[in-house]
This record gives C-alpha cells, sequence and structure tokens, in this order.
C-alpha cells in the first residue's frame, strides 16, 4: 500500500494543485484535522487535506475526490464529513482510480488493490470487478457533473 511519505507528496500536490487542494502534512503521531475514520487516514477541511507519513494515498485521494465531487455551496462548509449520497460516493470511488493513473508512482491498479486491502466494498467483491464491469453509473455521474469527459479522461474542473 502506498503511503503519503514526502517522495509521494510531491506528486500528489501537483496532481491536486488541478483542483485548488492544498495538502497539509502533519507531523508523525500528531491528530490529523478533520479525519473522518481517524488516523492516519486522510482529513478534509475546506480545500485542505491533510496527511500524515503513514496516510494510505488512497484515503488522500478519495478525500480529494469527495471535494471535487461535491457542489460549490458543499465545499466552502466542508469540515470531516464530506456527506453526499450513493451516486456521488460512487463517483468518488471511480474518479480516485482515475487519478491514479496521474501520480507516476502508482496506476489504477495498485489503487484499486489497495482499496480492497484496506476493506472498501463493492457489489461485485473488488474494486476492480466493480470498476470494469458494473460502474457505468458512475461514470456517466462523472460525465453528467461535467468531471470526466466521453472518453473517460479527467476534465480537470470541479463539480459546479
Amino acid at each position: 500500500m502506498f503511503l503519503c511519505q514526502n517522495k509521494h507528496i510531491s506528486e500528489l500536490l501537483t496532481l491536486l494543485q488541478h483542483y485548488q487542494l492544498k495538502i497539509h502534512t502533519v507531523a508523525e503521531q500528531q491528530n490529523i484535522p478533520g479525519s473522518w475514520f481517524g488516523e492516519p487516514e486522510a482529513g478534509i477541511i475546506q480545500n485542505r487535506l491533510y496527511v500524515r507519513s503513514d496516510t494510505p494515498v488512497h484515503s488522500a485521494l478519495h478525500e480529494s475526490c469527495h471535494y471535487i465531487c461535491m457542489d460549490q455551496s458543499r465545499r466552502k462548509g466542508l469540515h470531516t464529513d464530506a456527506g453526499g449520497d450513493y451516486d456521488e460516493e460512487n463517483g468518488v470511488c471511480y474518479l480516485q482510480i482515475l487519478l491514479a493513473d496521474y501520480l507516476p508512482f502508482m496506476n489504477r491498479k495498485q489503487m484499486m488493490t489497495d482499496m480492497d486491502d484496506w476493506g472498501y466494498t463493492f457489489r461485485l467483491g473488488s474494486a476492480q470487478r466493480w470498476f470494469e464491469e458494473d460502474a457505468e453509473d458512475a461514470r456517466l455521474w462523472l460525465q453528467r457533473h461535467g468531471l470526466i469527459d466521453q472518453a473517460g479522461k479527467p476534465t480537470w474542473k470541479l463539480r459546479q
């Protein structure tokens, strides 16, 4: 499982700058502000993503994708609980898999493995089977909100 260690932070920062997200690193053993699941999981407060060196990259991308996928009014008040509905959660998971391909140290296959290892649950039993066989609704949701194009590539825009 890839972690948000110093060697990965700059690549993660480069990716997330497309979405006006800022990364704040938290010192070892310190509480992570805005963490819904608790340490070592990433925290999110408005456009600030909080990670420690033991935070899984999949967690950082998941919280970031919540920020990307929510509407502007929810982003302004975002603190810890991203909320959202079932369709948005599926869009978040789908987008985090897509964005993994834009990290030099990761790819979608590794992201799906890390998601499975963490315990994400999907209707077909694995992130890969869900993504490849049962995620059409998530892909269409992302397209409808302008977050990916018809080819399934990120548009680098936030949901309006």
